[in-house]
């Protein structure tokens, strides 16, 4: 196809005439990338009570079938799951995913091991800040990134108990301030 102005400063589009006040050729538009659609299917919500978050990294997981339909499901618990570096590679450990009911013989075992997908140079460095800092990986939600189920895992330090008790007043306060402005909205 062939684009060119002619002295009436008319383009020609693939045999389409166009008129342009300022005799350019039009500009063609990229299209805007589109981020992969995520829908959250599970939260850790202790990870944040517990933990202070320093950095976050985002993992695929390999699931079964019944593991993945349960995942879907939201059939997850995150209590006392953890990540472990071994033979160069990440497991998450103590993650929970319930049976799923229609799987019969298929079925997978709720708390196995389930192997992290990082590349090499990510593992690399987060074992690095782990043994250096005192930090821990920990689970912090489960979602889907397109139709990919991913994780995204949190390095964090522990916090102490007087930093629970400002996490909750923060939190409290918060609900306050929330709660005012909704009952004054209504009146």
């Amino acid at each position: 196809m062939r684009c060119y102005v002619d002295e009436a400063s008319n383009t020609h589009i693939a045999g389409r005439r166009f008129l342009l006040s300022t005799g350019k050729a039009p500009v063609a538009k990229a299209a805007p990338k589109k981020s992969p659609a995520t829908k959250l299917l599970a939260k850790n919500r202790r990870a944040t009570f517990d933990y202070e978050v320093v950095e976050e990294v985002e993992a695929g997981i390999e699931l079964t079938g019944s593991e993945v339909k349960s995942v879907r499901n939201g059939d997850v618990q995150f209590a006392d799951s953890h990540v472990v570096f071994r033979n160069n590679q990440v497991f998450l450990q103590g993650l929970n995913i319930s049976e799923y009911r229609f799987a019969n013989v298929l079925n997978h075992a709720p708390t196995r091991e389930r192997r992290l997908l990082l590349h090499r140079r990510e593992i690399d460095r987060l074992r690095g800040r782990i043994q250096a800092a005192g930090l821990t990986l920990i689970p912090l939600d489960m979602h889907l990134a397109g139709r990919w189920i991913k994780v995204s895992l949190g390095l964090c330090r522990g916090k102490k108990q007087h930093d629970k008790r400002q996490s909750i007043k923060a939190r409290d306060a918060d609900r306050d301030i929330r709660r005012a402005l909704r009952d004054g909205e209504r009146d």
